[in-house]
């Protein structure tokens, strides 16, 4: 699902946000997307500390992936939004663990029968509640990270 770490692989420090701000987003592809989807979704959670990092939504669903390096913005190209991560600001956050650390970050691509009706902004719970009985699939991708 990503040309930069495989499942449990180790995410790249250019997808991080520390040591060294790179805090690029990773490219990520899919396939399979079930037929009945309108939208797709995208939430990124640091699972050991319920962190939220990535939230985007209103994918087209013949859409294959994202590109690595999106713009921090609310809108981008063909109406994909992007939310509030934990952090407090648009779009992709990358893994920050304290030092010594390994965290886990999973990256879970919703596809829904239905379109949401929602502005850019918006944090992952209120994404998490407008899906709510519009999932139809999901599929995770799991990467650690760590820093000394």
């Amino acid at each position: 699902m990503s040309d930069a770490f495989e499942q449990e692989g180790e995410i790249p420090p250019r997808h991080a946000l520390c040591p060294e701000p790179s805090n690029v987003s990773p490219a990520l592809g899919w396939s399979g997307v079930p037929s009945a989807a309108k939208s797709l979704a995208l939430i990124c959670v640091d699972i050991d500390v319920d962190f939220v990092h990535w939230v985007i939504y209103n994918i087209p669903p013949s859409a294959a992936g994202l590109p690595e390096g999106l713009a921090d913005a609310g809108t981008l190209e063909g109406g994909i939004l992007q939310g509030t991560n934990s952090y407090g600001e648009l779009g992709y956050g990358g893994p920050c663990p304290p030092a010594g650390q390994t965290h886990t970050y999973v990256f879970t691509l919703y596809a829904l029968g239905a379109a949401l009706d929602l502005p850019a902004g918006v944090t992952a719970d209120s994404l998490r509640q407008a899906m709510n009985g519009h999932v139809l699939a999901q599929a995770e991708l799991a990467g650690l990270y760590s820093r000394e």
